[in-house]
């Protein structure tokens, strides 16, 4: 079992820690390759303007990380083509499909960004050009691998001149279109080969040499080599989608101990059901088992006598029994009552918020959710999704409300911080009260919250615009208040205006509370966005481009619950990998 994901570049542990491994394999297998080149690897990954290609390591991991094999493509998205430059398996792995599986990744990664097709070099199966009969079979079971596909060599050109007499096996130059029926003009070849030849090989290939390679080009359309090995008619394998299994998801297991039947309660599991089966059908998804944290997280963002409460009254409540707070202290909040029972009033923010033998269980997993999320990012994912129940962006720093008790994005959040700046943009249809008071007088943390006005919105006391922050803090909390019916054009203009202003900020990690309450219908809010709308609201915060833990708040019309879902993540995937 594995997976294939993308390296970006080294900025994370878990990628550097990749990227050494393929530098090892690099070594073991392409003996050939000189240090030199083997060591640009990191550099070539951050930097491709001063390379001329912008360089993508896909790496295919087992379960517990390791790497059982790679590819390197260029990309040159100024000619419109892609190389390449190396596919591998670890030693002892070739033969269990994952050489195959790469490729076909490889593929999916190209064809959005080459329309002049991939190619690729391949030593040749011509007895003239490989003397070695041990070297000329595994040539040829290579071509029959890559014929496949459709790739075959260019023909009839002086591609395979070697640069010196005694260079053994010179190269072919592999074209594969990608499935595209258009032929490859003599044009766009001379210029790809041109590139390749003066980029990949400046230091090797003189002036006269690159001349005389690219006249060679002379047919238009260039003539690719007929099947050898593969049947014409035969079709290529099916191509595995570009960004299968891309977002790390992590489901709260215990979510559905915390079930309050009563009428009118809208907060049901149903809602985690309906979001799951919607979109672990589109196969962007791998699902993470949630890990355990130690109760001490919940203390880095939350007061320590909210947590114990939390805690004692869970402990004290028999099963199936629900308190709700219904005694508040205006006056003398400095001595609560002796009975925990009434106490709820002295920690929670309204009267509609149960609480219940499985509340701290079922909240303090949802954190552990969150917390995963946010880890699977340090290990090198770029998007994940921490689907929980109860939500959490009501909880403030020493208070409950809002079917929130612990608050999970601002944990995914505080984790984030200790690793570089983090924006935190909620898009509830209801103010995120609870993040905001949690980093209101801290610059490492912007907030962001768009949602109905206060006026008339849950939770009403909070959310205005001038909250801005204090201390450190100032201008570091916006609040965007919006009218209780808006258009959706509106609506993506004020998304627009937030992204901005996160793009200024220049955080290295995005986290995101996901309100679909922002739906047409939903029993909880006023506004009217379509599936289509979500798609392009997750277009939008997609192309942020960063690292995005994508923490589920609210939504309870459950018959579009999971539509919507699907369409947001959809778009967050088109934009957020490129």
């Amino acid at each position: 079992m594995f997976v294939i994901r993308r390296i970006h570049d080294d900025s994370f542990p878990a990628d550097h820690v990749v990227i050494k491994r393929a530098q090892a394999i690099l070594r073991e297998q392409f003996s050939l390759v000189p240090e030199s080149e083997v060591s640009l690897l990191p550099e070539e990954l951050r930097d491709p303007i001063k390379y001329r290609f912008r360089t993508v390591l896909l790496a295919a991991e087992g379960e517990k990380g390791e790497l059982k094999g790679f590819a390197l493509i260029r990309h040159a998205p100024d000619l419109g083509f892609s190389l390449l430059d190396f596919i591998s398996t670890a030693t002892r792995l070739s033969g269990r499909g994952i050489g195959g599986a790469l490729y076909q990744r490889v593929r999916e990664e190209c064809r959005a960004v080459s329309p002049h097709g991939l190619f690729f070099e391949c030593l040749p199966d011509d007895p003239n050009l490989c003397r070695d009969p041990s070297l000329l079979k595994q040539n040829r079971a290579r071509l029959k691998f890559y014929e496949r596909f459709g790739a075959r060599p260019i023909d009839n050109t002086a591609y395979e001149t070697p640069l010196s007499p005694s260079d053994p096996s010179p190269p072919y130059l592999v074209y594969d279109p990608l499935g595209r029926d258009k032929p490859l003009r003599r044009a766009a070849a001379r210029k790809i080969v041109r590139a390749i030849l003066e980029r990949k090989y400046a230091k090797k290939c003189p002036p006269d040499y690159v001349r005389k390679v690219v006249d060679s080009f002379r047919d238009d359309p260039v003539r690719i080599r007929p099947p050898r090995y593969v049947r014409l008619e035969k079709s290529p394998p099916p191509p595995v989608h570009a960004y299968r299994g891309v977002i790390a998801l992590v489901v709260n297991d215990l979510h559905n101990i915390h079930h309050v039947r009563e009428r009118g309660y809208v907060q049901a599991p149903v809602r985690i059901s309906s979001i799951s089966r919607e979109i672990e059908s589109t196969g962007l998804f791998s699902r993470r088992p949630p890990r355990v944290f130690s109760e001490s997280w919940l203390e880095t963002v939350h007061d320590r006598k909210l947590v114990s409460y939390l805690k004692a009254v869970s402990r004290r409540l028999e099963s199936g029994i629900s308190v709700y707070p219904y005694v508040f202290p205006i006056r003398n909040a400095a001595r609560p009552p002796r009975e925990l029972e009434v106490r709820a009033g002295y920690f929670c923010i309204d009267t509609f918020t149960p609480l219940s033998r499985e509340v701290f269980p079922a909240a303090k997993r949802a954190v552990d959710c969150a917390l995963t999320a946010a880890e699977s990012l340090l290990s090198g994912h770029r998007l994940a999704y921490a689907l929980v129940r109860p939500p959490g962006h009501h909880a403030e720093r020493k208070a409950f409300g809002g079917f929130c008790y612990f608050n999970s994005a601002a944990l995914a959040a505080e984790r984030l911080s200790r690793q570089g700046r983090v924006a935190a943009l909620d898009i509830d249809y209801h103010h995120g009260n609870g993040t905001q008071d949690i980093f209101y007088r801290r610059a490492d943390v912007l907030t962001l919250s768009i949602h109905g006005h206060p006026r008339y919105a849950y939770p009403y006391f909070t959310g205005f615009e001038e909250e801005r922050g204090v201390g450190e803090g100032e201008g570091f909390n916006r609040n965007y208040p919006l009218a209780e019916t808006i258009s959706p054009d509106a609506y993506r203009e004020v998304l627009g205006r937030a992204l901005r202003k996160i793009t200024r900020f220049g955080p290295s990690f995005l986290v995101l509370a996901l309100g679909l309450d922002t739906a047409r219908g939903d029993p909880t809010g006023t506004w009217s966005l379509s599936p289509r709308d979500f798609q392009e609201c997750g277009r939008m915060i997609g192309s942020l481009g960063l690292p995005t833990v994508v923490v589920q708040e609210g939504g309870y019309r459950t018959r579009s619950l999971g539509v919507n879902a699907r369409w947001f993540f959809q778009g967050l995937v088109e934009t957020a990998l490129p």
